[in-house]
């Protein structure tokens, strides 16, 4: 029975209490660690996608994501302080709801953490080529180079986004021969991307003309279940801005008291870039307009399409805010600041590649745990005798990576990266709200206020969010999802460890292979009672 196969708790808490690395984050690191995840291509490019969505009702779809996180969040806390090992949701669903739904999960993060690392690896292209080439260098890289077919959503002449395969391709590298910043080196990036915003918002708030924001709702606030436009729509492709905050939960397994410090960091780092994100969207609009490029029926181009990048080569929009490949920099050009934009252009060059960096080792280490759990073949979870690291997932998935950012424009890599997002989310929230009834008694040092309320919430917010995506950015799940039940069913079902009669935590095997998370200082002391038999 597929859906008896649940992971044993008591199992999976005891071995996480023997693993090798000492607890050593507080709730101001995994803050920090948050915000450095959260922080990237969503707000430093996507401002551009979302506008073309929702014109300056852009404001408000980051409060309707925010609103969304903030509830997902409050279960990811009471669910990752209780259970604080690796796997992320793939791990809880385990635990809870069975090895089959456990396997669905786990497939859908695998599907969210590549493609948003290929979106991110877009992202840092456009500035890396606007201001480091462009603006510094004086070099115009050739369009056929710096960006993927028409037909794709590209540019005009475009045939591949060079830079985005060389930096997906070159974190990948670092990641496999175990480089990884340390926990000063993403406190510094941290800062640097702090001072970026605050320093954009400084000078744009005060530039802001109300007419810019008229209409708000140019495209309304519904556009409809499956068009991606609208206020709505665009806090459905929006919602990538936010998506990191659970990274905080891999990096529970490190935490001094997780119980208290998660849930800080969690929702801490949340609503703290919130208020940065509508304030940043507030001084974009107000200073240059944030308006969408309309159709002939009165609809805006979808974003990333064949359509809106032919209109974008025009001469007329060429310089507006939703044909922006660095929409933030772009603006403080406009607005005669192209010093302080190149400055911003270069902040995100030196902080987005450790994004990257972030969501290729989320990824690669879930795939890991599936791979230690029997569920995918053991050739993946191989560890190389000298860096140590499990190179053979981290290159398949680097080189997936890649051209997936060679090829496709960030919009769509960001709306289908939402989709497992949205779905891992859904999960956990059922997830809490079946533990409350099955495991009443146990610990809780973080409980969900008023969960009979906030778990359906997040239920309802994940699936309307979903629901609001683009119809192409929707059937991508589903068929995903059916991929996964073949290799479950023709691999998975008859190889797990579980499903054998093997109970196994591989929390000190993980902890054994490099680099470690990253955020986390290398120079950690070790538990004296590592590698004991459990």
């Amino acid at each position: 029975m597929i859906f008896g196969r649940v992971k044993p708790l008591d199992a999976i808490l005891a071995t996480a209490e023997k693993k090798s690395l000492h607890r050593s984050l507080g709730a101001l690191q995994l803050t920090l660690f948050g915000i450095g995840c959260i922080i990237g291509t969503g707000i430093f490019v996507l401002t551009a996608a979302g506008a073309q969505k929702a014109g300056p009702g852009l404001m408000l779809a980051f409060i309707i994501a925010g609103a969304v996180c903030v509830v997902a969040a409050l279960c990811y806390a009471e669910i990752a302080a209780m259970v604080p090992v690796a796997g992320s949701a793939y791990t809880y669903t385990y635990s809870v709801m069975g090895e089959f739904l456990a396997w669905t999960v786990g497939w859908a993060l695998v599907l969210e953490y590549a493609i948003a690392a290929s979106a991110v690896s877009v992202g840092w292209s456009g500035y890396f080529t606007g201001t480091i080439l462009e603006e510094f260098a004086g070099i115009h890289l050739p369009n056929w180079l710096r960006g993927g077919p028409l037909a794709l959503g590209g540019i005009e002449g475009g045939f591949i986004n060079l830079p985005a395969l060389v930096i997906a391709l070159l974190v990948t590298w670092l990641l496999m021969i175990g480089t990884t910043e340390s926990a000063r080196v993403n406190a510094i990036l941290v800062a640097i991307k702090i001072t970026a915003l605050t320093a954009f918002i400084a000078l744009t708030l005060p530039q802001a003309d109300a007419a810019n924001f008229n209409p708000f709702l140019p495209a309304g606030l519904f556009g409809g279940f499956g068009s991606g436009v609208g206020a709505v729509g665009a806090a459905a492709t929006i919602f990538f801005a936010y998506v990191g905050f659970d990274a905080v939960s891999t990096a529970a397994e490190e935490t001094k008291n997780p119980q208290r410090n998660v849930p800080i960091g969690l929702i801490g780092s949340l609503l703290i870039c919130t208020i940065f994100y509508i304030l940043v969207a507030a001084g974009a609009v107000g200073t240059i307009g944030g308006q969408p490029i309309m159709g002939p029926n009165g609809v805006p181009f979808p974003a990333g399409s064949e359509e809106l990048a032919r209109q974008c080569a025009m001469p007329e929009y060429a310089q507006m805010l939703v044909c922006s490949n660095e929409a933030l920099a772009h603006v403080l050009r406009q607005i005669g600041y192209s010093s302080i934009g190149n400055a911003l252009g270069i902040a995100a060059f030196l902080a987005l590649p450790s994004v990257i960096l972030i969501l290729l080792f989320g990824q690669t280490r879930i795939f890991f745990v599936m791979s230690r759990d029997g569920l995918l073949p053991d050739g993946l979870s191989k560890v190389h005798p000298k860096w140590k690291t499990p190179y053979v997932v981290t290159a398949l998935t680097g080189i997936v990576v890649a051209i997936a950012a060679a090829f496709l424009p960030v919009g769509q890599l960001a709306d289908i990266a939402n989709a497992g997002t949205l779905y891992a989310f859904f999960m956990v929230a059922i997830a809490v709200m079946l533990l409350r009834r099955t495991e009443p008694n146990r610990p809780r040092r973080f409980r969900t206020p008023a969960l009979w309320l906030v778990g359906p919430l997040t239920i309802v917010g994940c699936l309307f969010l979903f629901l609001n995506l683009p119809f192409e950015a929707m059937l991508v799940l589903p068929i995903w999802t059916a991929v996964g039940f073949l290799v479950y069913f023709g691999y998975s079902y008859r190889n797990s460890h579980l499903g054998r009669g093997i109970v196994e935590v591989h929390e000190t095997e993980i902890h054994d292979i490099q680099p470690p998370i990253p955020g986390v200082d290398e120079d950690r002391e070790h538990d004296p009672n590592a590698n004991q038999p459990i």
